[in-house]
């Protein structure tokens, strides 16, 4: 077998654009216990820059251990500790590098590498130690768990093993090691669990609590408090105890919990999180050697599979395209926004409202049709303030402030006068809208942009009657407004770049991602999602029963089902969106009498959840006219993606978006469609779909797959 030595250079030949980490050691006397040495991972670059490991970087860590094994040996230091540059420890392998891979054997090194390094704190003849001073994920995590010891600073903000949730295992340790230090229910948390809920981070204090460091301190001294710390244990003054860790039926327990998990959030579609608990199982005997060959080989297989470079891509989307939106105009032409007007005060309104204080911190003022609706909503605003004040994210001066930026007025001259943006969040009607902006256009100043929140109405119609329809844009939000993290912006034939401009640059201090579409009937994930699930209710309405209809899409491991995603969204705006693309599409777009005998009975939903868990409300059942053709799940989902394949492609032909990649970009952050499928159009793309409907994938080859 090649030596980690080899290993690395041949990964590290694979890999010319590696962003290199030194591993940089230094001497340090700890008062009372003798030499020490630290290892310090450093890139270079400022936080903005995080600190990766790729091959080269292993092969420093390598080196530098080479260093403190023979000190050890000769006698010559105590112990060994490692920490990171400034506000980051370091955050896993680098997937730059993960995406250029060709071949298992290839991935296979990168696994055997990582374990081989990071075995060798495990093998000193010294105690080790590692300090986590800052954000630390995936591989940066695992560095620590191979040392004796662990600290972590209290203003750690982002700590996790992330893996799963691109579609991988820890495999550089995390399986094995995590489960024997805390126990195998903490670990299926940290592992599965919130990597399946959007890679959720834990915090400095979480991370102590949870066991997995054996003391806190304060960021201010971090270094200084971790080393008087650890001068202690090396003393023997101080005794670190951990919690035996139940081996019992409790660890069997814990993996069968995570698969529940896995089953509710993925339903079998995507292996990692599988593999993961594959080994979490078998670290209960203890034998890391096992764990440790069993994560590489996970490791491989994952890395030459198509949901992890789905993940990959996805990552890249929401991380780099997600922040350079294709299309913007030049930033530098956007007006400055020193004060925002909201029509209308319901709930979307209100939303919109708290946000654009929060974020922007300029005077929002409201307007409504009465002042009950009005103060109704302000009331909200402040409530939603009060709420953030009792959680301690925000201080009394702060909450005091952003509620006096926050006022309603029933006259619109009065209210928008002297604001530079105002969007209208009313009734889902053109003739409404076009009422609200000809009020708007008589009383704002010239220059201000008027901007709808509509989710499936011509931007460009709505701005026809106006005599400036250039300073119109849409400005489409997702609800719920404060989770959902896209912006649809909508250029209307007539918006000029300026509008455009202020337009994205609002959308950046909203912290939104903001995606250019064209003004095209639904925009995109509308379009997509009332087509993938007419289709859907075309199946029910034609005979398929509703459950068979609705476990036919699970392998996409959706968030939701796309019956509970209607009554999400609500059936009547769901059958209103219909009727606007049946208007505009009618050979592809249906309305179902189902639905509308649904809506026209005031119900919320298919669905009652008296018994806890989703049953088809027999009133609905009652209103069902359905034909006699029944389809089996895999004709139902080949009927479904086609469908889904077919209008993307479409799409892409007229322009609504510069390229798939758009399409996958909003799904994920608008629909919260997984990481694991990239989205959808990778997903279409492995399965054949797109090939089978549009004659050619929606990707190159390498893209969000592997390298041919």
């Amino acid at each position: 077998m090649s030596s980690t030595a080899d290993l690395l250079k041949g990964a590290a030949e694979l890999f010319p654009g590696e962003v290199v980490t030194d591993a940089q050691v230094r001497h340090i006397d700890l008062p009372g216990a003798g030499r020490f040495a630290l290892i310090t991972l450093d890139n270079g670059f400022d936080h903005t820059k995080p600190t990766t490991l790729g091959p080269q970087s292993l092969a420093n860590l390598d080196a530098a251990l080479d260093q403190v094994e023979k000190e050890a040996a000769d006698g010559e230091i105590v112990g060994v500790g490692v920490t990171g540059k400034p506000f980051i420890f370091a955050v896993g392998a680098d997937l730059k590098g993960v995406e250029l891979l060709r071949r298992h054997e290839d991935a296979l090194a990168i696994g055997r590498g990582g374990h081989d390094v990071f075995k060798r704190f495990q093998s000193l003849a010294v105690p080790t130690f590692a300090y986590y001073n800052g954000a630390a994920m995936g591989g940066g995590v695992e560095i620590g768990l191979h040392c004796s010891y662990r600290t972590v600073s209290a203003s750690v903000p982002a700590f996790s093993l992330p893996e799963v949730f691109l579609g991988l295992v820890p495999g550089w340790g995390g399986c094995t090691l995590l489960p024997n230090l805390i126990g195998a229910d903490r670990a299926v948390t940290v592992i599965i669990e919130n990597s399946l809920n959007q890679n959720r981070q834990l915090k400095g204090a979480q991370v102590h609590e949870l066991g997995i460091a054996d003391a806190l301190f304060e960021a201010a001294d971090f270094l200084e408090q971790s080393l008087a710390w650890t001068a202690a244990v090396l003393k023997g003054e101080l005794e670190v105890v951990r919690t035996e860790v139940d081996r019992g039926e409790a660890w069997d327990q814990a993996v069968a919990r995570g698969r529940f998990i896995a089953d509710g959030k993925v339903h079998g579609a995507a292996p990692a999180a599988y593999r993961a608990l594959d080994i979490i199982a078998a670290a209960k005997h203890g034998d890391l050697r096992k764990g440790f060959e069993a994560e590489d080989t996970a490791l491989a297989d994952l890395i030459m599979g198509g949901e992890l470079r789905a993940g990959i891509y996805a990552f890249n989307l929401v991380q780099k395209r997600g922040k350079r939106p294709v299309g913007a105009p030049d930033k530098s032409l956007a007006r400055p926004v020193t004060k925002v007007g909201v029509v209308g005060a319901g709930l979307m309104a209100s939303q919109l409202a708290l946000l654009f204080v929060r974020r922007l911190e300029v005077p929002v003022v409201l307007t409504d049709i009465d002042q009950a609706r009005i103060d109704k909503g302000v009331g909200y605003v402040h409530g939603e303030v009060d709420k953030l004040l009792g959680k301690g994210r925000i201080g009394q001066d702060q909450a005091n402030r952003l509620k006096g930026l926050v006022t309603g007025h029933l006259d619109k001259a009065t209210a928008f006068g002297d604001a530079d943006f105002v969007i209208e969040a009313v009734f889902e009607e053109m003739g409404v809208k076009q009422q609200v902006f000809a009020e708007l256009e008589a009383v704002v100043r010239p220059d201000a942009i008027l901007a709808t929140n509509t989710s499936s109405l011509s931007v460009s119609e709505m701005a026809a009657k106006l005599e400036h329809p250039e300073r119109v844009v849409g400005f489409h939000f997702f609800n719920p407004v404060a989770v959902l993290p896209l912006l649809e912006i909508v250029r209307g034939e007539g918006t000029d770049d300026v509008s455009l401009a202020t337009a994205f640059a609002v959308a950046k201090k909203l912290k939104k991602t903001a995606v250019l579409v064209k003004d095209a009937p639904a925009f995109v994930v509308n379009r997509i999602l009332t087509r993938f699930m007419g289709e859907i209710q075309n199946i029910i309405d034609e005979g398929t029963p509703v459950a068979v209809a609705e476990k036919a899409i699970e392998p996409l491991g959706l968030p939701m089902s796309p019956l509970v995603l209607l009554e999400l969204v609500g059936p009547a705006i769901g059958l209103h969106v219909s009727e606007t693309l049946h208007g505009a599409f009618p050979d592809r777009f249906t309305v179902s009498e189902n639905l509308a005998a649904v809506v026209k009975a005031g119900k919320r939903g298919f669905y009652l959840y008296d018994s806890g868990a989703p049953e088809l409300d027999p009133e609905v059942a009652a209103l069902l006219k359905q034909g006699d053709s029944v389809l089996s799940e895999e004709q139902v989902r080949a009927r479904v993606l086609d469908a889904v394949a077919q209008e993307i492609g479409l799409m892409l032909a007229d322009g609504v978006v510069a390229e798939a990649q758009d399409v996958d970009l909003c799904l994920i952050t608008g629909a919260g469609w997984p990481f694991h499928l990239g989205g959808i159009t990778p997903y279409l793309d492995r399965e054949g779909v797109s090939e089978r409907v549009n004659g050619k994938p929606f990707l190159a080859p390498g893209v969000a797959s592997v390298p041919a």
